[in-house]
């Protein structure tokens, strides 16, 4: 007897207690099965106990498993109840697949990232199997229809899955991608250790945190920026009270922070817009928002800060500092209207610092931060500013440092002890390693003359 034959036979057992049971059972058996699939471990202990047992009872011990399982129990579980052949990807269940963030299935074809590169794998989805695995995965979600050709999906252990299919895809071209985090230990230490950050830089941002600044972190998918926010967040002083509001569900707080009074929402557009004014209601210490992108998200970071709150973190799709502000600004002027020249200065005001990631071309499965910006505003220009404190230099694989004493008025005065730390690092990295080339830049695109006296417009 080979793999599939020993699958089918696995699966007739089954269907054979579905068939004698009650529609009671029927209805926890679903239950099951869904719970299965997205990784709760009692329902996963269930299933492979009961498979176990009828591998001994027919005498299938002797069946060949193909290489991607660790043995037959395993396989025929991952066949009929788990992820199939993306199993051992996402549960480290081959050594190689330890440090892969990512894989697709494209039609039958699984491609992971693996040592930076998108490598595709010998084992095969056929149609049947990819449309229960769907149709599984979607049992955990039940607003979402069937047809619909867009979904987003969460399993137990994190892991993201995006599904295209219908009238989205080419036929038999359906898509399922699947992103994980690969950093068990979230800790600046353990980023170091990656390469992902300096080595020396560890003490700093630890006493960044304490410091209290608002800082943003950017760059594009995949680069490490969620990663970076999850460990700023752990030596955030676990007693303050937090609101994290995302647009999925994809940082498990409760989890990160058992300790901490962390409220939890989910909302994006129209729902974030609705709810803004509880928001700045709320009793609490910071905001946390996760994958900032339209002009709802960036307007209610805004309306926080200016309240004077510190501590406020967010995420954002970017590789441009130095523009940003004006992005920012440019989308709340567009729907909400108001003063653009104001707005660039309150982004440039209310937050303090920007951290930049990105990945090696070389290797995509290396992040590092690439720069980070202080904002700030120039008394005597009378102008904002963007400050280079760090670039990462990808002909050595190393960290330039340059400090800049604005930042002493960004914190209280209770953080006085802080600051000198703070400033006492950066002047010993920028000793070790001085940047060449840092400059100050005003940017462009802040005018407020522009309005205010019309003959000095460019034609």
């Amino acid at each position: 007897m080979n793999f599939e034959e020993a699958c089918r036979l696995v699966e007739a057992a089954f269907e054979r207690e579905w068939q004698a049971a009650g529609e009671l059972g029927r209805m926890e058996r679903l239950e099951r099965e869904k719970k299965a699939i997205m990784g709760y471990d009692e329902e996963v202990a269930w299933y492979k106990e009961k498979i176990g047992a009828i591998i001994s009872e027919e005498g299938l011990g002797n069946v060949e498993v193909p290489p991607w399982y660790i043995n037959l129990q395993e396989g025929i579980f991952n066949e009929l109840y788990g992820l199939a052949g993306l199993a051992p990807w996402a549960y480290d269940e081959s050594e190689k697949y330890r440090f892969s963030s990512s894989a697709k299935l494209i039609g039958e074809k699984l491609y992971c990232l693996v040592d930076g590169k998108s490598q595709l794998q010998p084992q095969r989805i056929g149609r049947r199997r990819r449309e229960q695995l769907k149709r599984a995965l979607l049992l955990a979600t039940p607003r979402e229809r069937l047809e619909k050709g867009f979904h987003e999906v969460y399993l137990r252990n994190g892991i993201r899955i995006t599904i295209y299919s219908g009238e989205r895809t080419k036929e038999g071209q359906d898509v399922m991608v699947f992103r994980k985090y690969i950093m068990q230990d979230l800790s600046f230490e353990a980023m170091a250790s990656l390469g992902t950050i300096p080595e020396d830089s560890v003490e700093l941002f630890k006493v960044m945190v304490r410091t209290g600044f608002n800082v943003l972190f950017a760059g594009p998918v995949r680069s490490g920026k969620t990663t970076f926010l999850q460990v700023w967040q752990r030596y955030e002083t676990p007693d303050l009270e937090g609101l994290a509001v995302s647009t999925d569900p994809e940082t498990p707080w409760h989890i990160i922070m058992p300790e901490t009074p962390m409220m939890q929402l989910v909302a994006d557009g129209e729902e974030l817009e609705n709810i803004t004014r509880s928001l700045l209601r709320g009793d609490n210490d910071y905001i946390i928002l996760e994958e900032m992108r339209d002009a709802q998200a960036y307007n209610i970071a805004l309306e926080i800060t200016e309240t004077g709150a510190k501590r406020c973190k967010a995420t954002i799709h970017s590789d441009d500092p130095v523009n940003l502000p004006f992005k920012i600004a440019s989308k709340i002027y567009t729907r909400y209207g108001g003063d653009l020249q104001g707005i660039i200065l309150q982004v440039f005001r209310n937050f303090n610092y920007i951290f930049e990631f990105c990945t090696l071309k070389n290797n995509r499965s290396q992040k590092r931060l690439n720069s980070i910006w202080e904002y700030g505003f120039d008394e005597e220009k009378g102008r904002p500013f963007a400050f280079p404190v760090c670039r990462y230099e990808a002909e050595t694989d190393s960290w330039t440092w340059q400090h800049h004493s604005t930042y002493k008025g960004k914190a209280t005065g209770e953080n006085a002890e802080d600051l000198r730390e703070m400033e006492s690092i950066m002047q010993k990295l920028e000793q070790r390693h001085p940047m060449s080339d840092g400059r100050v830049i005003y940017p462009r695109y802040y005018r407020p003359d522009y309005y205010e006296n019309p003959e000095r417009r460019v034609k």
